[in-house]
This record gives C-alpha cells, structure tokens and sequence, in this order.
C-alpha cells in the first residue's frame, strides 16, 4: 500500500517521447510548461495556484508518445476547467518551428487532475 500525499494539490507536466528529445531538451520543454501553467493559473484559479505553492508545489512529469495524446489530455482538462498549456517550441535547436512539445496542466486539486492524467506514466 502507498503511503498518503501531503499535497492536496498538483502540477503536472506532461512531455511527447515521440520526438526523441534530448534530456537538456526535454527538461527545457518541462520548464517552460511548469511556468506557463502556473502564470495561466495565477491568473485564473489563483485560490488553487496559491494553495499549491504555499504547500510547496509539488510537481509530477508524466510521458505520451503523440500529438493526439497530448491534445487529447488538454481538452480534457478544458472539459474539467483545469488550467492547461501546450508549448511550441521556437524550432531553433532539436524540432521543427511550432512543434507541440509538452502540456502543463494545473496546478490544480489532485484528485481533479488525476481525472485527466491518472493512467499515465512517470517519464524515467
């Protein structure tokens, strides 16, 4: 049995392993989708955003292995009114212009997120 969470509430930072990113790439790509969801939901659900920051802002980094699951993923959280952001990436480095890279979501409510991410994998 696990243990229980401390944390109430949650970000996850959900990252395409299609593209065969490097790690530097990959943890950029996370950054920026950490950050970008957490100005949208400083903005917008900033009761949560500062629940979650004061409880020390946990974060979870989860993998897909395509665009549709990733666009899939942030209409779900639109459906649950959880803040979400795909990134694209500049195409300077690794990718193409406009290439989706990654999608933050929340932070938000646990359990609200686990709605949209629950059966997705740690990326390792």
């Amino acid at each position: 049995m696990g243990r229980e969470s401390p944390f109430e509430y949650k970000q996850c930072i959900v990252l395409r392993t299609d593209l065969g990113m490097s790690v530097g790439k990959l943890i950029s790509q996370a950054c920026h989708a950490a950050v970008d969801a957490s100005e949208q939901a400083k903005k917008l659900k900033h009761k949560a955003w500062r629940a979650w920051r004061d409880e020390g802002a946990k974060k979870v980094v989860l993998r897909v292995d395509s665009l549709e699951a990733l666009e899939e993923l942030a209409e779900k959280a639109d459906a649950l009114d959880i803040v979400s952001v795909l990134i694209q990436d500049r195409g300077l480095t690794e990718v193409p212009p406009g290439t989706v890279t990654a999608l933050g979501i929340g932070p938000d409510r646990s359990e609200r997120i686990d709605r949209v991410t629950g059966s997705l994998k740690l990326l390792k």
